[in-house]
C-alpha cells in the first residue's frame, strides 16, 4: 500500500505555530532537499536491500526530514523509483559516456579505460547487481533494457572506430558487456573467484581487440 500524503508538511525546514525564532533560524539554514536528493537516497537504499528497501519512511529518516519533503516532489512510490532510475541511467551511463568522449581521443584507450572504471565500481558498489536481481519489476525492467542497449551500442560504436565490421563490433560490444556484468555478479556473489590483479582485466581487454 502506498503511504497516504501529507502536502502540509512541504519538507524539514518548514516551521510549526510554535516554533522560537532560533529554531526556526537553524532549520531555515538546513539545504532544502531536490528530487534528485532522494533519487540518490533511493539508489542507495536500493543497493543496500534491493528494490524493497525504496520506501518513503525509512528513506525520509535517512534523509533528515519528514514525508512531507517526499511528497512535495513525488506522487507516490513508484514515481520516486522512475526517478531513481532516470537518475541511474543519467549517472551511470550518459555522464560517464560524455566524460569519456570528452577525455579519451584514442577508441582502444577508451575501451580500456570503460572496462577498468566500471568493473571496479560494480565490484565495489552493488547496486547494478542489485537491479539485475530486480528485473521482474516493469520499471526496472524497462531501465535496465535501455541501458544495456545504450552501453552494448556504444561499446560496437567504439569497436567499429577500431576498425570491426558494424556486425561484428556488435558482437564484441556484447562480449565487453556480458564479460563485464559477470565480473560484477561474481565480485559480489563469489568474491574469490574474480583475479584481483589488475593484469587480469588488460588481459580481458587484449582480447576483446583482437582482430
Amino acid at each position: 500500500m502506498q503511504d497516504s500524503p501529507a502536502p502540509q508538511e512541504q519538507d524539514s525546514t518548514a516551521p510549526g505555530p510554535q516554533d522560537s525564532p532560533a529554531p526556526r533560524a537553524r532549520r531555515g539554514a538546513r539545504k532544502r532537499l531536490t528530487a534528485d536528493d532522494w533519487a540518490d537516497a533511493a539508489l542507495t537504499a536500493l543497493a543496500e536491500r534491493g528494490l524493497a528497501g525504496v520506501a518513503v519512511e525509512p528513506l525520509a529518516a535517512r534523509l533528515g526530514t519528514t514525508k512531507g519533503s517526499f511528497y512535495w516532489h513525488f506522487a507516490n512510490r513508484d514515481a520516486l523509483v522512475a526517478a531513481a532510475l532516470a537518475r541511474w541511467e543519467e549517472t551511470s551511463t550518459e555522464r560517464i559516456i560524455r566524460a569519456m568522449e570528452a577525455a579519451e581521443p584514442d577508441p582502444a584507450a577508451r575501451l580500456a579505460a570503460l572496462l577498468r572504471g566500471a568493473t571496479a565500481t560494480a565490484a565495489e558498489h552493488p547496486l547494478e547487481v542489485r537491479l539485475l536481481a530486480a528485473g521482474d519489476h516493469p520499471e526496472v525492467a524497462a531501465a535496465l533494457a535501455r541501458v544495456t542497449e545504450r552501453r552494448v551500442g556504444y561499446l560496437a560504436h567504439l569497436f567499429e572506430l577500431l576498425g570491426f565490421p558494424a556486425d561484428r563490433a556488435r558482437h564484441r560490444g556484447l562480449l565487453a558487456y556480458t564479460s563485464y556484468l559477470g565480473h560484477a555478479q561474481l565480485s559480489h556473489a563469489v568474491p574469490q573467484a574474480v583475479p584481483a590483479d589488475p593484469a587480469y582485466l588488460a588481459a580481458v581487454t587484449e582480447a576483446l581487440l583482437k582482430p
